[in-house]
């Protein structure tokens, strides 16, 4: 089981790699629109006229913050006027118009958050305590699994929300015309590559859930 954890680790940062490979390569094909023109203009395209859009630091650092009704775009998202950019814009309007239509699984995702954000902060030491105590105190390695799957179950419910967001970015883009048929495939390939690094962050996150429950389950043998 360690040996997976390690290996999905591994091709988790062979796909981030070649999700930045991509971002660059699609970043030197240039679009008639800004990424922040194209975000404007797919949130007017489906009525939503209540998002801002604007620009935060750092790299492929893009979001959609339900709570504040923003769409973030990092400075080479925002400014640039590329394949990437536009794509990648698009697909954070995509959540808005999750947002606004009521889509599931980001309302499910969204309850999550402040709990995720609270487990993930003390989530791995009261694994590492629960190992080092299992023996005398079983309960804090129980508590910890628990605290685990919560991200883990955040980490899975992410998967639909974010290929739900690419393919109704995909769709705005070919009914738009920003693209040609040719830059459209491109968008699409660059949004798979990003759909990639979600599937496999999930993968090791029930990889490693699982190996926690074998390891408590070994331990009461």
């Amino acid at each position: 089981m360690f040996i997976i954890i390690i290996g999905a680790m591994l091709v988790s940062w062979l796909i981030q790699s070649r999700l930045k490979s991509k971002f660059k390569e699609y970043s030197q094909i240039p679009v008639g629109l800004s990424g922040a023109e194209v975000a404007q203009k797919m949130l007017h395209d489906n009525g939503i006229n209540d998002v801002q859009v604007v620009s935060i630091d750092g790299f492929l650092s893009d979001n959609y913050d339900p709570t504040k009704r923003i769409v973030n775009l990092s400075p080479e998202v925002y400014n640039g006027r590329s394949i990437a950019a536009a794509a990648v814009a698009a697909h954070e309007c995509g959540h808005a118009v999750q947002h606004q239509q009521a889509y599931i699984w980001l309302g499910l995702r969204s309850t999550l958050v402040p709990i995720v954000s609270f487990s993930s902060k003390f989530v791995m030491w009261i694994l590492l305590a629960g190992v080092l105590l299992l023996n005398t105190f079983p309960v804090l390695l129980e508590a910890g699994i628990i605290l685990f799957a919560i991200t883990t179950l955040f980490s899975v419910i992410t998967l639909p929300v974010e290929i739900d967001a690419s393919r109704r970015a995909l769709v705005w883009i070919d009914k738009s015309g920003i693209m040609s048929a040719v830059d459209h495939s491109k968008a699409k390939d660059a949004l798979t590559w990003a759909a990639l690094t979600y599937v496999i962050a999930a993968l090791a996150s029930i990889a490693t859930l699982l190996y926690y429950l074998s390891f408590l389950g070994g331990r009461r043998r």
